[in-house]
């Protein structure tokens, strides 16, 4: 199972069963994409626009028809993906994936609106995907969720350093990928800082992760990605 970041929330994670991009919003990857392709698109929220995602359907049963709000822009380069971006359990390509609802803020959702975590199951592995989430989680979310081993948490905006690590240390996830929001209006020194709240030091950031359920560190390790470069 492999990680590209493409900028702040946006991955792609590419794995035996298919190729899954998460938040690949258009502000990000611009409006064709840059060549990013997938199998399945995942959108924690709908981008700029958090009172949107109030109308997204909390279905809870097993899917194949795609759950996408009319709101959601996606690129032209993901067009025929299959588009997630309401809570529930699906198979899509032989991935698993949960949807988890949650909020952006830390007042369920009255200031900046609805949240929705993914855990894929690719190659083996559990990875929790926690978009724009602004708040550490209940016991609600963390069942949901439930044991995972990556998590590809945000850092800053809503959510700060601290709160970072509070929620990474709720998840117990051996391999955490930091989401640094500093050009969505965020505080860059808040990766500093989560960093800190980890006892690891600043290191070169990987152009991607690789990972095999056989090569998962035994102590929580946090890596670094370097995002794509825009085209």
């Amino acid at each position: 199972m492999e990680i590209v970041s493409f900028g702040e929330t946006c991955l792609r994670l590419r794995g035996k069963e298919g190729v899954v991009v998460a938040d690949a919003y258009p502000r990000i990857v611009g409006p064709t994409g840059r060549g990013l392709t997938g199998d399945i698109v995942t959108y924690s929220h709908p981008d700029g626009q958090a009172t949107l995602g109030l109308a997204a359907s909390d279905a809870k049963s097993k899917r194949r028809s795609t759950a996408r709000s009319e709101a959601q822009r996606v690129p032209t380069s993901l067009e025929s993906a299959f588009v997630l971006d309401s809570p529930g359990e699906y198979e899509v390509h032989q991935v698993l994936i949960t949807g988890v609802r949650t909020f952006r803020d830390e007042q369920q959702g009255a200031e900046r609106g609805f949240n929705t975590c993914f855990v894929y199951e690719l190659d083996g592995l559990h990875i929790a995907h926690l978009g724009d989430l602004g708040h550490v989680l209940d016991e609600s979310a963390l069942g949901e969720i439930g044991q995972v081993d990556v998590i590809c948490v945000p850092v800053g905006g809503s959510l700060p350093a601290a709160r970072a690590a509070e929620v990474v240390t709720q998840l117990g996830g051996n391999v955490i990928v930091p989401m640094p929001l500093d050009g969505a209006g965020g505080d860059p020194a808040e990766l500093q800082r989560f960093l800190h709240e980890m006892s690891v030091q600043h290191g070169e950031p990987a152009p991607k992760l690789s990972l095999t359920p056989s090569s998962m560190p035994s102590e929580t390790t946090v890596v670094l990605l370097e995002p794509r470069g825009r085209s």
